[in-house]
């Protein structure tokens, strides 16, 4: 096994990539952290996308995969002690490899020339594992874009890359989008415009039963705690809640935005939504 070429947390390199861990500093440098072989395979696949790798020897031996692919790439490959990973990863149980990886995000106009049948807009979201969740559900859903408005978290903020486990690298994202530009975007698209909320007048399963689903959608997801403002309700066609079945008190943000984009998807099967090659999870 070779020895690791990087064995000192306080080297000029490692103290760069530690930096990304702070907003400011990724938004100067265009460039975030990727951790774990899911998240950096992903990167990988996407060309242009990754920087430099950063990985143990004992991973790489593990997933001699992602070294080859970098270097195929034409990628920097640097072996490194778990000490140095560890600290350029900041979590608790770091898995042995990170990534510098370049943005993804596309303007809005580029997300809506595909004229997509499946959008998630995430309005005012703050926590970033639910980003990250939320983006990976559309993701698994077929969705062909998220959108994060200029109040939401940065999905490149670790956490959120971390709970997207890849799926950032898979479908085009928007950043920094004022939402009444959002929805004029999404009109001009041909979409009809949904706000998920636990108050709205509508009924998921009425939508459903009513095929009223089956027609090129963006769902609008709202904050954790305080769900969506008047003014932006206001701006969707319909106002949507997902019914509760049982005794529970509510949904969290995560699963009922799954619910939503699922229910989306599950119409729009033979009406051409959504995006092809559907596979069991």
């Amino acid at each position: 096994m070779a020895s690791p070429e990087l064995t000192s947390t306080r080297s000029p390199r490692v103290a760069a990539a530690r930096r990304l861990a702070k907003r400011a500093f990724r938004a100067r440098e265009r460039l975030f952290l990727a951790e774990g072989p899911q998240a950096v395979r992903e990167a990988v696949a996407l060309p242009g996308t990754l920087r430099e790798m950063y990985i143990t020897p004992e991973v790489a031996e593990r997933y001699p995969d992602l070294v080859a692919s970098a270097h195929e790439a034409r990628v920097p490959v640097f072996t490194a002690t778990d000490e140095v990973v560890a600290a350029i990863s900041q979590t608790v149980t770091p898995q042995g490899v990170v990534a510098l990886c370049r943005f993804v995000d596309v303007p809005l106009e580029h997300a809506m020339a595909a004229r997509p049948h499946l959008v998630a807009v995430l309005a005012n979201v703050r926590d970033p594992g639910n980003a990250g969740t939320v983006l990976r559900a559309a993701d698994a859903a077929g969705a062909e874009a998220v959108v994060l408005t200029d109040a939401s978290v940065d999905p490149y903020n670790p956490k959120a890359v971390r709970a997207s486990v890849g799926s950032l690298f898979h479908l085009p994202v928007v950043t920094g989008a004022r939402i009444e530009d959002t929805v004029a975007a999404l009109r001009a698209a041909g979409m009809r415009i949904l706000a998920a909320d636990g108050a709205g007048e509508a009924d998921l399963d009425g939508e459903l039963d009513a095929g009223a689903l089956a027609g090129p959608t963006a769902w609008i997801f709202g904050n954790e705690a305080w769900g969506l403002p008047e003014e932006t309700r206001a701006l969707a066609d319909a106002v949507v809640r997902v019914p509760i079945h049982g005794r529970a008190e509510s949904l969290n943000l995560a699963t009922a935005a799954a619910v939503c984009l699922y229910a989306s998807a599950r119409a729009q099967r033979g009406h051409g939504g959504c995006r092809s090659g559907a596979r069991n999870a």
